[in-house]
């Protein structure tokens, strides 16, 4: 089930919590979300993640992919259809959103979590 891999590929991920919020399961990189899978009961119905101004413009061009509410303007995608990403680009995607936050930690936080 495509839930249970994202779950256990995002708790992969270095120094990663997760927490019930906004709907969903929040990922989140020393306290900084990275990913949200929103859900309807134990259906995914969404996914959630940071990107890149460019990589935003060429994700939002796929049927299915939006700018996510409430997050901030040209940054942050949802996913509404599954389909519209094979699940290795999402994955990958998944990967960069929690690279792009952790680079925006302090130095100081990423020594500590052992991210540097």
């Amino acid at each position: 089930m495509l839930l249970d891999r994202l779950q256990s590929f995002a708790r992969a991920q270095p120094q990663t919590t997760a927490v019930a919020q906004w709907g969903g399961l929040v990922y989140k990189v020393a306290g900084k979300m990275f990913l949200m899978l929103v859900l309807d009961g134990q259906v995914l119905e969404a996914v959630v993640f940071k990107c890149t101004p460019e990589e935003f413009d060429e994700l939002t061009a796929h049927d299915g992919i939006v700018q996510a509410p409430y997050c901030a303007k040209r940054m942050w995608v949802k996913v509404e259809d599954l389909a519209a990403l094979p699940e290795p680009q999402l994955t990958a995607r998944i990967r960069r959103s929690y690279e792009l936050v952790a680079a925006k930690l302090p130095k100081k936080t990423r020594v500590q979590l052992g991210l540097v």
